[in-house]
Formats: structure tokens, sequence, C-alpha cells
């Protein structure tokens, strides 16, 4: 493929903190001829460690693709004890939903990939219900229902994981899944599901957390999207936000509220993922500008 200006490569990197690091990256690059668009770095004192992103222009960029990666662990990552990851930008990531009965984060994800908001291919979508079979069909995306109960779990995600593997999937959506997902089958896919859920846990749990919080006269509502661990709902966190509430808002409203909420922070979630912006390091990510 030939080189152009859109094309970029993009490293992130953490490793122990220690003088000279930024110098030495932006020598490599210089060195070879690249030029650099964006850098991003953050250094965790509590730590002692260094995280940054960095992403260059491959136009002109004398290091073939295939040449960067030894070179640049030759040259940096091992000295310095790096762990990092290099990633092309015109390579289009291939996102599965997955979805249960409620559909609102499952419409917005779709909007965004449909109006080219969303930079991923979305070869398919599975369910535990059959309910947005026609969303799935008006996208002209293929459907899967694999409904899951406790004695057919094991099979099922055994399905969900051929299913994955044969579209090529590099990332999961959790559009609002209500189901709990194995330690075998999280394992296969380690910081690359996306899950979203309301920020009344641990104080409002159960099936109806919004008539629960108006309840209790709660003033403030928000989401959560993090990535998915075997440890429930407490994986590294990737974006957050809330909304004020009043005495005036009903459980109705709480939910289109909450709903609106949970929309905007799955989005803005997947978009940093997919923009390669987010480095997790022990139970927290870091997520770049």
């Amino acid at each position: 493929m030939s080189k152009n200006h859109s094309e970029t490569a993009i490293i992130r990197i953490h490793c122990p903190d220690q003088r000279g690091i930024v110098a030495r990256v932006t020598d490599f690059i210089h060195r070879n001829n690249g030029n650099i668009v964006a850098l991003d770095q953050h250094t965790d004192r509590d730590e002692g460690r260094f995280f940054m992103r960095v992403e260059w222009e491959l136009q002109n960029f004398e290091l073939e693709r295939d040449q960067i990666e030894p070179a640049f662990e030759f040259a940096i990552a091992t000295p310095c004890k790096m762990k990092w990851k290099l990633h092309f930008s015109d390579h289009i990531p291939r996102m599965a939903l997955f979805v249960s009965k409620m559909s609102h984060c499952l419409y917005d994800l779709l909007a965004r990939y449909q109006s080219g908001e969303m930079r991923v291919e979305i070869p398919l979508i599975i369910s535990n219900h059959k309910d947005m079979e026609g969303v799935a069909a008006n996208f002209g995306i293929p459907y899967f229902h694999l409904p899951i109960t406790a004695e057919t779990k094991a099979a099922q995600e055994a399905k969900e994981l051929e299913l994955l593997k044969e579209h090529r999937v590099d990332f999961i959506v959790l559009a609002r899944y209500m189901q709990i997902l194995s330690q075998s089958f999280v394992d296969h896919f380690p910081e690359r599901v996306i899950n979203i859920h309301h920020s009344f846990l641990p104080a409002f749990i159960g099936a109806k957390p919004y008539h629960a919080a108006h309840a209790r006269g709660v003033k403030i509502i928000g989401a959560t999207s993090h990535y998915v661990t075997t440890d429930l709902d407490a994986g590294p966190i990737i974006e957050q936000d809330v909304a004020r509430i009043s005495h005036h808002d009903n459980v109705e409203r709480l939910i289109q509220k909450g709903r609106d909420i949970e929309k905007i922070v799955l989005s803005r979630a997947v978009m940093a993922h997919i923009d390669r912006k987010t480095l997790v390091y022990k139970n927290k990510t870091v997520v770049f500008q």
C-alpha cells in the first residue's frame, strides 16, 4: 500500500519513569524522517510510571512498517524496559456489538457508524434475545440470536467465540448486554471488551436502580464505561459523566436522562479505544488527549 499524508503510526508506551524518554522517542522518529502530529505524556509519581502516546506521519518515513517494531524494540523499548503497542491509522478495527433488549446504546452506536463518525466495521451483532433483530436488519448487519441459560452458558459462549473468530473481530462493545461474561470468554479479549452501566453502583443494585435512586432522593445520576474484567463492573474505567437532577424529575425522567448519559459515555469510550488513546496499567486506564 502506498504511503500518503493521512496514514500515521501510533505508539503507546508505559515504563518506569526515567530521564530522557521523550527525547529518545522523538529522536527515533526524527532520525527516520518522521513528522510528529500528536504527542501526549503523563507521569504517575505514586507509581513511578511514565505513560506516552505519540503519532507520526508515515509519508517520507524511512522505515517500512515491518521494520518499525524491531528497530524501536532494540533502540528504545528494551533499554527503557517499556511495555508498548504499535498501530497504524489505516487499520479499521472490526467491532462486534452485544445487546439484549434495550436499544438506546445500540441505536446510538449504529447511527455514529452509519454517519461515518465512528471509523469501524461492524461485522455482526450478537444477542441473547430477538428484540433487536429488526434494528440489525435495518442497518444491514448480520444478527445472531444466542439465548443463554445457566445450563447453556458455556456452549453458547463457545459459539460466540467461534463467530467472533470467523468474523475477525478486534474488540467487543456490550451495548447494554445483560449477561455476565465468563472468565474464559474475557480472557480471549483482554482490554478489548467495553461495557456501559449506570453509576449508581454499588449503592443501588438490582433490576430497578432508577426507582431506588428516586426513592432515595439522589441529586446526581451518571454512567460509567470500562474495560471488562472478571471482576464484575470493576474493570479499568475509560469514561464517566453525570447530570444533576431534582425533585421535579420523576422516575421516567430519571431513566431518560440516564440513558442519554449512557449513550454519550459509551460512544466516547468506544471512540477513545478506536483512536488508540487508551492505555491500561493495573486497574486504571490512562486516556490520552
